[in-house]
């Protein structure tokens, strides 16, 4: 009979996790999610930084507040961005750890 492994994550949790990482394997995404981790920031900001639209910004970011990643307040006429996941501070180091050329060399 084969060895069962215990305490293994289910399938069922396995694949939300899997479609929230493909929420996060995106350049643009991954950037807005380096910059948050930092400060917040409003749409406008993200945009200019990532150099790209505000409208295509806000769909990044709608995706990632989605998947739990991301919470807004409003202040005033300005909506802020931040981190809702802490996790997400880890994911970001073992991708800066090994993708950062800059940081390695």
């Amino acid at each position: 009979m084969p060895k069962q492994p215990r305490n293994l994550t289910s399938l069922a949790d396995l694949e939300v996790a899997a479609e929230c990482l493909r929420v996060l394997a995106h350049p643009h995404r991954l950037r807005m999610i380096q910059m948050l981790l930092r400060e917040r920031y409003t749409v406008g900001e993200i945009a200019d930084a990532c150099e790209l639209p505000p409208a295509m910004t806000s769909e990044h970011l709608r995706l990632m507040q989605r998947c739990g990643f991301l919470k807004n307040s409003k202040e005033g006429r300005f909506v802020y961005y931040e981190i809702a996941e802490p996790h997400l501070a880890n994911i970001l180091r073992c991708v800066e750890q090994r993708f950062d050329r800059a940081a390695a060399g």
